[in-house]
């Protein structure tokens, strides 16, 4: 079947907003069709998004659309241009070199639409030295922790279906491809923006900046400084997602600037890790020699990211006191939603000067023992005040007991200050703190399966992660720790 047939009884109708800034943003092209491309996987929270049911996804001429086989009606395929900086160094243009663009669909909220792409769908112009496709190695990541991004309750792009051929493509030796059917409601990028700032070209850096404006954040328009405003705005955004990436231990691992979203999603899974023992130094991309990504330096980078889009927007902002006013609520804006987080993943509901020493001591505790970070506090919402002789649960996890035992001390304090109830502060605290995350030995115990076309265990950590903060006693074993063999794991740029 050509990808250019149109023919079809397709649900699907295709809304053209970002096509309709016109040809300068992007290229229009076809996607490759791959070979006999076949369903993985789906994610059901967003085929109910699209009021798509199981039974319209098995269908070859959706399979074959959402593969790239086949072109929907009313679809405009094309792939983006943007710019950016990689590990802090400008690298000029960049763009979608393995993603094309769709269109957008409407929601089940049908005043919201939402932009359906497919990664791994075939070269672009924008493709540099690459061959446009994604392995399946990487795609079940992304289809994977895109969702469990959803499920803990974090920004995130989302991921629609995973689809699979038998076609190979090579990298460090031949695997077979895949491609991930993606939605946001936008995939516009910091380097969206700074690739026309550094071209000098003020015109479509204001008409996107105005588009993003009218469609994503219409009650800046009336503003004094829209693009003022827009700032501020991005900069919240983006503080508030790197405090949640924190609290949760996650790592995206390639924070580049053409990797941040202007609507303060997290974008592009490629070596991303959750932390298993706790190491603030922790370096989650097997690329990063330097550690400018690593866990501790997240919140930093962010920021920098927030001054490059300032840099960006400066033409249209005007004022450089301007933009610095709108990129100093960054600090503020994390240490007040970083604290919140804490606060509640330590089961405390009042604020005292005091709580900052806590967190910091059982987070030094943690670093000692290399304590894994998902049970470490899953594990404390279990303690009860006045028992203090069951403690065990806790006193394993680490090194230093006798340290861990007056930390301990400290804590039932201060939860008696503010008269704590065990079981309310439990549930509480079961709802800040996950008890499954998608862990890399999990990822890849799913792929591994998956290459002998095994999908069972992508759908099982689907939906196990679907509800990380639920007990779910019969996949106990998905909540331990990782087996030894995991500490050899490692992801790159290429995965």
């Amino acid at each position: 079947m050509s990808n250019s047939d149109t023919r079809t009884m397709s649900p699907l109708r295709f809304h053209k907003r970002f096509a309709s800034l016109g040809s300068t943003f992007y290229t229009e092209l076809q996607p490759s069709p791959i070979k006999s491309p076949y369903l993985i996987a789906t994610s059901p929270p967003m085929l109910a998004e699209f009021n798509l049911s199981a039974e319209q996804m098995q269908t070859q001429e959706m399979i074959e659309i959402f593969s790239g086989n086949r072109t929907a009606p009313d679809s405009k395929p094309l792939a983006a241009v943007y710019s950016g900086h990689q590990f802090g160094v400008w690298a000029g243009q960049l763009g979608d070199g393995r993603a094309i663009l769709l269109g957008e669909l409407a929601s089940k909220r049908k005043d919201v639409l939402h932009e359906i792409q497919l990664k791994g769908a075939g070269m672009t112009p924008y493709s540099r030295m690459g061959d446009g496709r994604a392995v399946l190695r990487s795609s079940i990541r992304e289809f994977l922790c895109s969702e469990a991004m959803a499920g803990l309750g974090i920004p995130t792009t989302r991921a629609l279906c995973l689809t699979g051929s038998d076609q190979y493509t090579m990298r460090e030796m031949p695997e077979k491809t895949a491609i991930v059917t993606r939605t946001a409601p936008s995939f516009i990028r910091f380097g969206s923006f700074e690739h026309w700032y550094y071209n000098n070209q003020a015109e479509p850096l204001q008409q996107l900046a105005d588009f993003v404006i009218q469609h994503y954040y219409p009650d800046l328009a009336q503003t004094d400084n829209p693009y003022q405003a827009l700032l501020r705005a991005v900069v919240n955004k983006t503080a508030d997602l790197v405090a949640q990436w924190q609290s949760v231990g996650f790592m995206h691992g390639v924070l580049n600037t053409d990797n941040m979203s202007i609507l303060g999603l997290t974008l592009d899974y490629g070596p991303f890790g959750f932390m298993d023992g706790y190491d603030p130094a922790h370096i989650c991309n097997h690329s990063d020699h330097q550690g400018r990504y690593s866990y501790q330096m997240q919140p930093r980078i962010g920021q920098w990211n927030c001054h490059a889009l300032a840099q960006a927007l400066l033409p249209l902002i005007g004022e450089v006191d301007s933009a610095q006013e709108a990129l100093s609520c960054y600090t503020e804006q994390f240490e007040r939603s970083y604290d919140r987080l804490m606060h509640a993943k330590f089961g405390l509901t009042t604020f005292m000067p005091e709580d900052q020493d806590i967190f910091n001591e059982y987070l030094e505790l943690m670093a000692e023992a290399k304590t894994d970070f998902t049970i470490a506090f899953r594990q404390l919402g279990r303690l009860q005040i006045a028992d203090q002789q069951n403690d065990h649960f806790l006193r394993d996890l680490f090194i230093n007991r006798e340290r861990l035992d007056q930390w301990l001390v400290n804590y039932r304090q201060r939860l008696q200050l503010e008269n704590s109830q065990d079981l309310e502060r439990q549930t509480s605290m079961n709802l800040t703190n996950p008890k499954y995350v998608l862990r890399n030995y999990l990822a890849q115990q799913a792929i591994e399966r998956a290459e002998q076309k095994d999908f069972s265990e992508i759908h099982k950590l689907l939906s196990i992660l679907a509800k990380p903060y639920d007990e779910q006693i019969e996949h106990e074993q998905y909540a331990q720790l990782p087996p030894d063999w995991a500490t050899t794991l490692s992801v790159s740029c290429s995965s």
